[in-house]
């Protein structure tokens, strides 16, 4: 697995900043899933922003879920990331397609359509964080950085990229999230607005084979960027028989009765990484013993 996260500051750490390279988890969703290629942008945009937001907290455990749910053809997406580097996530609708947008590029924004975006922390409280924002535009990228604004008060810009091949599978992937601290001066923010209004695109910056680092210099060069650490990121889910087995127990003894009586094996499947599980007649007779 190449894909990893970068973590760094800048400017006397006035700014923190995190880039990511991350085809390789962004094409295991789209073969999992068997994504169309609008639906893969997607997916994929949400995916490298959640788990570099999930890099950001700070407990072992500590868990982060993005929900958007949108009006246009895709209907939801779902994102969730630990602190770890692993990322899971899933769409409503893998096959929604889109014409292309204005410019000839895949549209995002079309296929979500108006909806929120729904973002919730769970850090081992009583109860989760959670805030919902309307979507700006449906890019992801925009959405996120106005999350930042509004939700947490902290002054960001997210830069999100899915490049496909010809074939449909993911050529490249990535990402930046800059963010300023609260004691960021003015010449500084103003250095670095004048930076991001002339940067390409994500996905050409990874295409001429720019690293996170690389992306991160360019970004940030002229302001003293300095890496603090890396992480391995990964498509990963956590599902196994054991876990799916608690939805055939959540049925409660009756209905678990009637799928036995019926005498046909059930088979039950993870959404997130599409993993499907039998269980058999005598599987579930001893399910209901228990």
């Amino acid at each position: 697995m190449t894909d990893y996260i970068v973590r760094a500051t800048a400017a006397n750490a006035q700014i923190r900043a995190f880039a990511i390279t991350s085809r390789e988890l962004v094409e295991h969703a789209r073969s999992a899933h068997d994504l169309s290629p609008v639906v893969t942008a997607a997916l994929g945009r949400l995916m490298t922003g959640g788990v570099m937001m999930g890099s950001m907290l700070k407990g072992e455990k500590d868990m982060l879920t993005l929900q958007i749910n949108g009006a246009g053809p895709v209907h939801g997406l779902t994102v969730t990331a630990d602190s770890q580097g692993n990322v899971k996530g899933y769409a409503d609708n893998p096959q929604a397609m889109m014409p292309p947008n204005s410019v000839g590029k895949l549209d995002v924004g079309g296929v979500i359509g108006l909806g929120v975006l729904t973002v919730i922390k769970d850090m081992g409280l009583k109860e989760p964080y959670s805030s919902t924002i309307e979507l700006k535009t449906g890019e992801i990228g925009d959405d996120l950085t106005y999350y930042f604004a509004a939700s947490e008060q902290i002054p960001s810009s997210v830069a999100l990229g899915v490049l496909m091949e010809k074939n449909n599978t993911v050529k490249q992937a990535g990402g930046f999230i800059i963010q300023l601290m609260p004691f960021t001066d003015e010449e500084v923010i103003g250095k670095l607005e004048q930076k991001l209004v002339a940067l390409p695109p994500v996905t050409k910056m990874l295409e001429e084979g720019n690293t996170p680092e690389q992306i991160l210099e360019i970004v940030l060069g002229d302001l003293g960027v300095e890496i603090t650490d890396t992480l391995p990121v990964q498509f990963y889910c956590n599902c196994n028989k054991k876990r799916v087995e608690k939805v055939l127990i959540s049925l409660g003894k009756k209905e678990l009765q009637e799928l036995i009586d019926e005498g046909k094996d059930v088979e039950l499947n993870c959404h997130f990484c599409n993993t499907n599980y039998v269980f058999t007649v005598e599987e579930m007779k001893k399910i209901r013993g228990e």
